[in-house]
């Protein structure tokens, strides 16, 4: 393959430099300088669908400290001459990013805000040599530097640098703020009642927010980032000409995730076309506004596997990325039912619910409406009509990836919540050779789980090895013996006893018998019990399964 893709590249000049593949996405800026009236923009989108990368370019294409003429050259900014001759490098730029500050406690999460400060004033130290500097604004900076800034400094921080910026350059700062809101996201994960982390994170960042975007004379516009919109009250109260862009709105929509005929450019780029439809399959399926997109951080993960290796499969690249908690403590909510929404998304179905894109994060787990807005927003759910725009939204979950997610979700919260005396019985009567017992039991327990992929037959699987995963055995799932690859292997070194299990999916329901005597004549046929040495009991069960019922058979000798 001739062309380079940049695995988490999010510096605009590194990644052009160093010839990867870019999707221009630069016409976001004629648009947004030229086509709006906006003081303030915030875009909030999920997370690995290249807000910081947008933010970088912004920077590069502004900023009256560089030189950016070559990195854009060819890209769809550049057709905008007059446009390039104003704006191209030509006003100062203060590019803030609060993506790394969080930590166990809010004076831990303080300490790294001050070292993100402290990192952004040195990068500036040449301020302080201007005359037209105010003397205790480069006092402040020193201070800042040093991560000895008072409580007040911090919340005046990014004003007093912008002012230090205007004096220098005679010219309004651009202020571009990237993940604005992690630190709350953060602090509403770790806040209880006894430590208030929220709060006082809220009270910060509300006084860095407040004094950079109301009446501050030396800004000549804002772009600010983020997960969700916090609601204006508690963070942009009193802001002229704001705007917010959600994944609801039509407007530059199309500007995060890649587009279809994108997606395609880069395939033929890659000489991988070839893989269209698997990664339609995997990574497609998101409505921004009113356009489809795939995530960006997925597709360039897989192309660089497949620039290693042309047979490379799909796989899940959010599970290491992102904390999956929201779905795991919506699973377990108490106050309201959500499992048969969640068994019709997880059956390729769409549920129908009132969201709101204006959230704070102290009150997401408030309502489930609340809930069901917040997976919307950080892209676990999407709308499933791109020209629906009220408050009353048809939801659904938008690729295999995603799916997957919710999937490890559902076996996650079975194996934590599942009653551990019902699994003791139901191991006990397999033991025991009741497969009556162990019928009832099984039913029992699948109906209190969540069903997915259509109950698919690794559903079953997964439902299986989960029951005996942890109750002190050894569990060995399709590992070969005999001839084949049992399902199940469940070994009791202590007792000298062995449990092989081979599972089935029924197509109906009086198809349970038949086919728990194939899976039998399975086991017997590829001599699934040949080589267990040292074992004086094994037991082999056939067990068929339709939607939440069960039937066990016991393979009699």
């Amino acid at each position: 393959m001739d062309f380079k893709v940049g695995v988490g590249k999010s510096d605009f000049e590194e990644l052009r430099k160093s010839g990867n593949y870019y999707v221009d996405k630069t016409e976001l800026i004629y648009e947004l300088v030229n086509d709006t009236d906006n003081k303030v923009t915030l875009f909030t989108r999920p997370r690995r669908f290249g807000k910081t990368l947008m933010m970088s370019m912004m920077e590069n294409f502004f900023s009256i400290r560089k030189n950016s003429e070559h990195i854009f050259e060819g890209l769809a900014i550049t057709e905008h001459e007059d446009f390039c001759k104003e704006w191209m490098n030509k006003y100062p730029v203060l590019f803030v990013s609060f993506k790394d500050v969080e930590a166990e406690d809010f004076d831990g999460a303080y300490e790294m805000l001050k070292v993100r400060l402290a990192d952004i004033s040195k990068d500036l130290s040449d301020l302080v040599k201007g005359d037209q500097v105010n003397k205790y604004d480069c006092e402040t900076l020193d201070r800042l530097q040093s991560e000895k800034s008072t409580p007040a400094e911090v919340k005046n921080s990014l004003k007093t640098i912008m002012r230090m910026m205007n004096a220098v350059y005679d010219k309004k700062v651009i202020l571009l703020i990237d993940e604005y809101d992690v630190p709350l996201a953060k602090a509403s994960e770790k806040d209880t009642a006894k430590n208030g982390y929220y709060s006082k994170m809220l009270d910060v960042i509300k006084g860095i927010m407040s004094t950079a975007l109301k009446d501050n004379e030396f800004l000549q516009f804002a772009v600010i980032t983020g997960c969700l919109r916090i609601a204006k009250e508690s963070i942009f109260t009193g802001t002229n000409n704001f705007a917010s862009y959600s994944v609801l709105d039509e407007d530059f929509s199309d500007y995060f995730g890649f587009s279809g005929d994108e997606v395609d450019a880069i395939l033929e780029a890659a000489d991988r076309i070839d893989k269209a439809d698997i990664i339609k399959e995997w990574y497609d399926g998101y409505v921004f506004g009113n356009s489809y997109v795939y995530c960006p951080w997925d597709v360039i993960n897989y192309l660089s596997a497949l620039k290693k290796r042309k047979d490379a499969k799909p796989k899940n690249y959010w599970k290491n990325t992102s904390h999956n908690g929201i779905l795991m403590t919506f699973v377990k909510r108490t106050d309201f039912d959500v499992a048969d929404k969640f068994e019709t998304l997880l059956n390729g179905g769409m549920i129908n619910q009132t969201i709101s894109d204006e959230l704070t994060y102290d009150t997401l787990h408030s309502s489930e409406d609340n809930l069901w807005s917040v997976l919307l927003m950080t892209g676990y759910i999407t709308k499933a009509d791109p020209e629906e725009g009220d408050d009353m939204v048809l939801l659904k979950i938008p690729n295999k990836e995603i799916t997957s997610i919710f999937e490890d979700t559902v076996v996650k919260y079975f194996n934590e919540t599942v009653n551990i005396d019902v699994i003791n019985e139901l191991i006990s009567t397999l033991w025991n050779g009741d497969e009556d017992r162990a019928t009832e039991i099984a039913s029992e327990l699948l109906w209190n789980t969540i069903s997915y992929n259509d109950y698919h037959e690794d559903y079953y699987h997964a439902f299986l090895t989960g029951v005996f995963v942890g109750r002190g055995y050894s569990v060995e799932s399709n590992k070969e013996k005999g001839l084949g690859r049992p399902d199940i292997f469940l070994k009791d070194r202590r007792n000298r006893r062995a449990i092989i299990i081979e599972a089935k999916k029924s197509d109906k329901e009086s198809d349970l018998d038949k086919d728990c005597d194939k899976a039998i004549k399975q086991i017997m046929d590829e001599k699934y019990a040949d080589g267990i040495d040292g074992y004086e009991q094994i037991l082999c069960y056939g067990v068929a399964f339709y939607q939440k019922q069960a039937k066990v058979k016991l393979l009699r000798l």
